[in-house]
């Protein structure tokens, strides 16, 4: 295994918190691998980037030699997280959770290294807790420590409701951790309440105390919202390659060196090199973004995909028919969801300037005259699925009409 200080350099970087940073030296120079625990709630089916930044510390874990616990919270999503939540989350049912689950791990695997990846479902040992266990669970833990974590303290002085199950979620979380034996636990830096409570936990059983790390939350394509799908600001892992690439072609300049320190697999001296440069200005924000879409397209589609999707990027606008003065447009910004989760194509066509007005984008519509990436949308329909609305697209009405999504 590699030297402390340089394992050290590998973990800190692109980290938030390490709780206490002195233990977990002294854990490393034992000279042996940890393990390093994960717990996830399957309560979506797909995941995107922003859920990827942990599961990229875990690979940098595993490069270095140690071994990762992915817990998949098939028996904790049933209570629902309450981090960073001002209402109870709405329960899934078993099915759902279990469903969601299966697609998680075929997503997070591109990820981390299959080989050296321990996958365990915390519903195995939570299930099975019977009273006593439990009410021995709950005894370590008191109201005022739990109410201290802000989420539950705003709710409390908002007189919102929490309800009482949500309490016990902080506690279970803990109790997979005296279960696995975690060295060290990851989560956001939302988590920093559960991480602790895992300390705190295994000290009460007699058992040498975890670690807690917790990596930034990653900023939307926006650049200023959290990467969310509810925002429309996310770059999914199942994106098809070209949808990946042109995505990530439209974030902010100032954030291109944090996608590279969070999503991408370069080195960290390569790293902390284009940090410079971006610092002392001499780096070329397109010619970096280039760099990092095609890393990203390789991480999740395989070597090759990313240099393939910049070609295809490349022939769509700089071999197309489209004007070299077309007006360009933050996707992120501009393509906006409804409540239905879809685009109305009349405001689109009005913010990006190919109509003045959404009866006049009705018309060309209605008309059969709009197209997107060079296809014809249907007339006389106005909401429309979100999946081609992304950065690489062109918008088009009839021939001199055009607005490009970048």
């Amino acid at each position: 295994m590699l030297p402390v200080e340089e394992q050290l350099k590998v973990i800190t970087s692109g980290t938030m918190q390490i709780v206490p940073l002195d233990e977990l030296k002294k854990k490393l120079e034992k000279g042996v691998p940890l393990n390093i625990k994960l717990g996830v709630d399957p309560t979506s089916p797909d995941l995107h980037l922003g859920h990827a930044v942990p599961l990229r510390k875990m690979r940098q874990f595993q490069d270095l030699g140690h071994h990762v616990t992915l817990i998949i919270g098939n028996g904790t999503a049933l209570i629902g997280d309450p981090s960073g939540r001002d209402s109870t989350r709405p329960p899934l049912t078993e099915e759902q959770v279990e469903s969601n689950a299966k697609t998680y791990v075929e997503q997070a695997i591109k990820v981390l290294d299959p080989e050296k990846t321990t996958i365990v479902h915390n519903g195995d040992w939570l299930k099975p807790l019977d009273l006593q266990k439990m009410l021995h669970l709950m005894s370590q833990f008191n109201v005022a420590r739990i109410l201290e974590r802000e989420d539950f303290h705003n709710r409390y002085e908002n007189q919102q409701s929490i309800a009482l199950h949500e309490f016990i979620y902080p506690v279970l979380q803990a109790y997979d951790s005296v279960v696995i034996n975690a060295d060290l636990e990851m989560g956001g830096n939302d988590q920093i309440f559960n991480l602790l409570a895992g300390r705190d936990l295994m000290r009460a059983e007699g058992m040498e105390p975890q670690v807690a790390l917790t990596v930034p939350l990653l900023v939307g394509l926006d650049g200023h919202k959290k990467m969310s799908k509810s925002y429309g600001n996310y770059v999914g892992l199942t994106d098809e390659p070209n949808d990946m690439f042109g995505k990530l072609m439209s974030i902010a300049d100032e954030i291109v060196p944090l996608y590279f320190r969070l999503c991408s697999t370069l080195t960290i001296d390569e790293i902390d090199q284009i940090e410079a440069d971006f610092k002392a200005g001499t780096a070329d924000p397109y010619q970096m973004k280039r760099k990092l879409a095609r890393n990203i397209v390789d991480l999740y589609h395989g070597e090759g995909e990313g240099q393939k999707a910049q070609d295809a990027f490349d022939a769509q606008f700089k071999k197309g028919e489209m004007p070299e003065d077309t007006p360009e447009f933050a996707a992120a910004a501009v393509v906006e969801l409804n409540d239905e989760g879809l685009i109305y194509l009349p405001k689109l066509l009005v913010t990006v300037g190919i109509a003045k007005t959404a009866g006049e984008a009705r018309r060309l519509i209605d008309g059969g005259g709009v197209k997107i990436a060079g296809q014809a949308l249907a007339p006389k329909v106005y909401n429309v699925d979100p999946e081609p609305f992304v950065a690489g697209a062109a918008l088009q009405a009839g021939k001199k009409r055009w607005a490009k999504l970048v």
